[in-house]
């Protein structure tokens, strides 16, 4: 019996600390490897979220801003006449991008019409620079522009007019960034020069 209990504590086989410390060093490089994948993707997946939330932001962010009045002059004036064009003065919004006004048969802003009754789409506009400007057809922080719009008859159709308490919407559209509305109503009494409100 002592023989056979001797052959059972002589046969001391078993994991060594060095097989352990190796064991246990592929798990933390395992799981080092694991974790820089993780990693890796969440960095990756957050830059992208924030260039869409950067893209997104351009987009509805408001480009540029009324200064001023809006003006309407008449192509007949009382209390049945109409109103024949439209002006206004744009800036640049501050921090805001320079907005391409170079007029074309495509247009590089766009300018819309409604009303109760009608909608044009890419009105034929025309602007002046007023005060500081470089020559150039872009409108830049600290340049003003005054735009014109027809209205009369001829763009919005015969039976169509911009009359007495009309309601009315010019949505100003540049290639990139958010688009302007102007929300303005005429008066009962048409003058020769009205100052919309």
């Amino acid at each position: 019996m002592i023989s056979k209990l001797k052959k059972l504590f002589k046969n001391e086989s078993g994991i060594t600390g060095l097989e352990t410390a190796i064991i246990l060093i592929a798990f933390v490089v395992v799981a080092a490897v694991f974790a820089f994948t993780v990693l890796s993707a969440g960095v990756f997946s957050a830059d992208k979220g924030k260039e869409a939330v950067y893209a997104g932001l351009a987009e509805v962010s408001g480009s540029m801003e009324v200064v001023g009045s809006v003006i309407g002059e008449a192509g007949a004036t009382g209390s049945d006449g109409a109103v024949a064009s439209i002006v206004f003065t744009l800036s640049n919004v501050a921090g805001g991008e320079p907005i391409d006004f170079t007029a074309s048969p495509n247009n590089k802003v766009v300018i819309d019409y409604r009303d109760k009754s009608v909608r044009k789409a890419n009105l034929t506009w025309s602007k002046t620079a007023i005060g500081v400007d470089d020559g150039d057809n872009l409108l830049e922080p600290g340049e003003l522009y005054e735009v014109t719009i027809c209205v009369s008859t001829t763009v919005l159709g015969a039976s169509n007019v911009l009359g007495p308490n009309t309601k009315f919407d010019i949505e100003v559209k540049p290639e990139t960034g958010g688009v302007l509305v102007i929300e303005r109503t005429t008066p009962a009494y048409i003058d020769p020069i009205i100052d919309l409100h």
